[in-house]
């Protein structure tokens, strides 16, 4: 097939095939690693090599066997540090989660007033229900992933698969109900589970009135892409976490504006 022919580069019709599937890939792989921390460990790798070929061009040739001998060890490890998000990258792709986000493209490119509706219907019971929690100093945690994982939360919680309510919501966390210790994860539109036993932060440089409910929450964000509300039982202060960093003291608007750009 003729292609078109410049003085140093000659792009056939395959090529720009080729050139647009790379692209997508791409596009596929950092819609699935965005706001995660994989984000920082990509960075980190690009230092590292971007380091590798400064001290390969000045000829440092300690600084470089150290750094080929780490990049020949590392790649080995990038399959065990990247395994939660090559395992969600093919539920992602078996789930046909692409179609939905093509969808989603669609509603904002000539539906953009069905999108902005249908993410109010769906933060409206959760940002009700804690605007009800604190109002009475019910203690909470509520935990958001992108991608449910059965087997980070086996043998910790109640699986539940419901639908979000309000009632649902303040009726977990009343502090007579059997599921109220532990956290809500809430994926895919929906209620996963309930009672959730979360790994702890290892930060000990958090401020002293933070309890369980914070670390909990504080820690599932270092460990995956989750974020978490926390509502304090004591104060009714509602505080978020991402990525390891906590903001407290919200307003019930601040805690909304985060709610419709991270979920």
């Amino acid at each position: 097939m003729k292609g078109l022919d410049f003085d140093f580069l000659k792009i056939t019709f395959i090529d720009v095939i080729d050139i647009l599937l790379v692209a997508l890939l791409i596009y596929y792989v950092y819609s699935l690693i965005r706001n995660t921390l994989a984000v920082n460990l990509i960075l980190g790798m690009f230092i590292i090599i971007l380091c590798y070929f400064v001290v390969s061009t000045l000829n440092m040739r300690l600084m470089e066997a150290i750094i080929n001998k780490f990049i020949s060890v590392g790649i080995i490890s990038l399959v065990v540090i990247f395994q939660p998000e090559i395992r969600r990258f093919l539920l992602h792709i078996g789930k046909s989660t692409y179609i939905q986000k093509n969808r989603a493209w669609y509603n904002r490119l000539f539906g953009r007033n069905t999108a902005i509706q249908d993410n109010y219907l769906r933060i409206k019971p959760i940002m009700d229900a804690c605007k009800s929690m604190k109002k009475t100093k019910t203690g909470a945690l509520l935990v958001f992933l992108k991608f449910y994982d059965d087997q980070l939360f086996a043998n910790s919680c109640e699986v539940l698969d419901a639908k979000i309510s309000k009632r649902l919501l303040e009726s977990i966390f009343q502090k007579n109900s059997p599921l109220h210790d532990g956290a809500v994860v809430i994926s895919e539109n929906k209620i996963k589970s309930a009672s959730c036993i979360l790994p702890l932060t290892d930060n000990d440089k958090l401020p002293p009135h933070f309890g369980l409910r914070h670390r909990a929450g504080i820690g599932i964000s270092e460990n995956t892409d989750a974020v978490a509300i926390i509502i304090s039982e004591e104060t009714g202060e509602i505080a978020y976490a991402k990525q390891g960093q906590v903001r407290s003291n919200l307003t019930l608007e601040q805690l909304e504006k985060l709610l419709n750009k991270d979920y």
